[in-house]
């Protein structure tokens, strides 16, 4: 009795909870396309001498074909993951954690080696 719509009939009531949400939802739908519209896209930029060789030993180790950029800097918050910079290159080891989640990838940084978000990955 104490909330606003407490008197609705449940019908009314489930029909007003159906509608905001489905309102919300295209809110947030509407939302991320104009986020991903406005995020720019990492831009290739051209290695240093060091980053030039640590990018050579990755392709050495593990092939061209198992390379990824960081696409927007990841901080690492669990033990394991790593902390790398936007446009770091890695390599992946596994495009899973070690509980079998596919949105974790190990990867190595060119010397240490840990976890980061796999959406944060592009091939490079």
């Amino acid at each position: 009795s104490q909330m606003p719509h407490g008197h609705m009939p449940l019908p009314s009531f489930q029909k007003m909870v159906e509608d905001t949400l489905k309102q919300s939802g295209t809110q947030v739908h509407t939302f991320c396309q104009a986020f991903e519209t406005v995020t720019p896209s990492p831009v290739a930029q051209p290695l240093n001498p060091a980053e030039e060789r640590k990018v050579l030993s990755l392709v050495s180790k593990h092939g061209p074909d198992k390379l990824y950029q960081v696409t927007s800097n990841i901080s690492g918050s669990k033990d394991l993951d790593l902390t790398l910079q936007r446009g770091q290159i890695v390599a992946l080891l596994q495009s899973m954690d070690t509980k079998g989640n596919t949105s974790r990838w190990l990867v190595d940084a060119g010397g240490p080696r840990g976890f980061v978000p796999a959406g944060k990955l592009q091939p490079y």
